[in-house]
């Protein structure tokens, strides 16, 4: 089972989707006696909008075609935003169209079974297909021309990497010093005959210390032949991450940080999430935190419930940001963060600040737009002026907006920053989050941040 079986598995993809969600659709159906068997013209009309609907999702998404570099949460991330996309068409259609001919008939039953089956389903196939290609099966033939320390680190991946399904058959290169010697099978003008020989499916060329004459030969070389070319360029020195490539006409720009978000159809997926989220919290949980805590803020001290408070949002600009109000009121609230053993802090504010309670009253913020649930934690005005100063990165993170909750807080960065040293670790994780967004990655956070108040234990405490 070489490389040629791998263009099946878009097709099993596309048949299995499709088998499950019809599947799904017609057994719900048969379990809540709807006429399932008849020339239904409403069963019809639902079964053809979903159908439809689907094909939209995944032709946004292009969940059938999974590249073989891509790790499995990136996968599950790709299918999560497939089943978002596909959910909210079908409620904002449901929410013009319900009330005149299409009907509804247990469709939150089909589609939360459908979730299930779907993300089973996907995640067994890519368990088994990391097994086949873990022994050696569904693999592509590769080799690697070139030295340099691209080359070295091609290599590295893909010893370290059977699951990726890349089979490295040798290196080329006119200097012998730069390659490892094990893997070195002959100079560059050997390459050719080696390709032809042994069927190699693609060649990775490290152009460092080629010509551009010995790569563009290589390159004709593949495109005759039918191989696929790929460019493994030197960045080292100053650069050190994944990097993003548009073309403006034939000029090609290299994006130095990734960044999901920038993506409309991602943005989207995030907001639909803040929203439903949010009402959720705001319907459910905070009328019954408010009955409890606004009594004891009044009696703990004089002042008002909340605390609204300046701080610095996405790009940078002003919004005003809700909590309930943990301190006693003073004029250095907006200067002066608080520390451990504050005296301005209250009974209840301890409290509120330890369970993370106080932060209830940011769902509004993220409801309304200015906030997220999930994002770099919002800072005062003076601290983003200072911070902005002595740390490279800080104003990075006011790319996307800010979140009640974070990757640095579940990572222990949390509280009172006492020297810059503990800002800057803030700031990586930060960072991070927005160079690697994803929907998956959005709910991991609130699953921790979740059971980290629930537990009482905090990472890094």
């Amino acid at each position: 089972m070489a490389s040629g079986y791998s263009k099946y598995l878009k097709l099993i993809y596309v048949v299995g989707d499709f088998l499950l969600l019809n599947t799904v659709f017609w057994l719900v159906s048969f379990y809540y006696k709807w006429p399932v068997l008849t020339a239904d013209t409403n069963f019809l009309a639902q079964f053809i909008y979903i159908n439809l609907f689907w094909v939209i999702s995944t032709f946004l998404t292009e969940v059938h075609h999974i590249d073989r570099g891509l790790r499995f949460e990136q996968i599950l991330s790709l299918l999560f935003r497939a089943y978002a996309i596909f959910v909210v068409t079908i409620v904002v259609f449901l929410y013009f169209f319900d009330s005149y001919f299409i009907p509804v008939f247990h469709i939150e039953v089909k589609l939360a079974v459908f979730a299930i089956v779907f993300f089973t389903w996907r995640s067994v196939m890519a368990y088994i297909i990391n097994f086949v290609r873990r022994r050696g099966l569904n693999y592509r033939k590769v080799i690697i021309v070139g030295n340099g320390q691209p080359a070295i680190d091609m290599q590295h991946f893909f010893e370290r990497h059977p699951e990726v399904g890349y089979r490295l058959l040798g290196i080329f290169s006119d200097d012998l010093t730069e390659v490892d010697s094990t893997w070195l099978k002959g100079k560059l003008s050997d390459a050719h005959s080696f390709a032809l020989d042994k069927k190699v499916d693609e060649i990775y060329c490290s152009v460092s210390g080629m010509e551009a004459e010995e790569v563009a030969s290589m390159m004709t070389f593949a495109d005759r032949n039918l191989i696929r070319f790929k460019v493994v360029p030197d960045f080292r020195g100053f650069l050190n991450r994944r990097v993003k490539i548009d073309f403006y006409e034939s000029v090609a720009v290299l994006s130095v940080r990734n960044e999901p978000l920038q993506n409309i159809g991602n943005r989207l997926v995030k907001r639909y999430f803040d929203i439903v989220f949010s009402l959720l919290v705001i319907a459910i949980v905070f009328p019954l935190a408010l009955i409890i805590i606004a009594p004891l803020i009044k009696l703990s001290s004089s002042g008002p419930v909340f605390f609204k408070q300046k701080r610095s949002g996405k790009d940078n600009k002003e919004f005003t940001c809700w909590k309930f109000r943990t301190m006693r009121v003073n004029a250095k609230a907006d200067i002066e963060q608080a520390k451990q053993g504050d005296e301005r802090i209250t009974a209840i504010g301890s409290f509120l600040r330890k369970t993370s309670l106080d932060e209830l009253p940011q769902f509004y913020n993220a409801l309304i737009g200015n906030m997220s649930v999930v994002g770099p934690r919002p800072h005062m005005l003076k601290h983003t002026e200072e911070y902005s100063a002595l740390i490279d990165k800080f104003m990075v993170r006011h790319l996307v907006k800010p979140g009640i909750t974070g990757w640095a807080q579940v990572n222990g960065l949390r509280g009172e920053t006492r020297d810059h040293k503990l800002m800057e670790n803030r700031v990586e994780y930060d960072v991070w989050y927005l160079e690697n967004w994803s929907l998956l990655l959005d709910l991991k956070i609130v699953v921790l941040t979740a059971t980290q108040i629930i537990t009482g234990k905090h990472k890094g405490e």
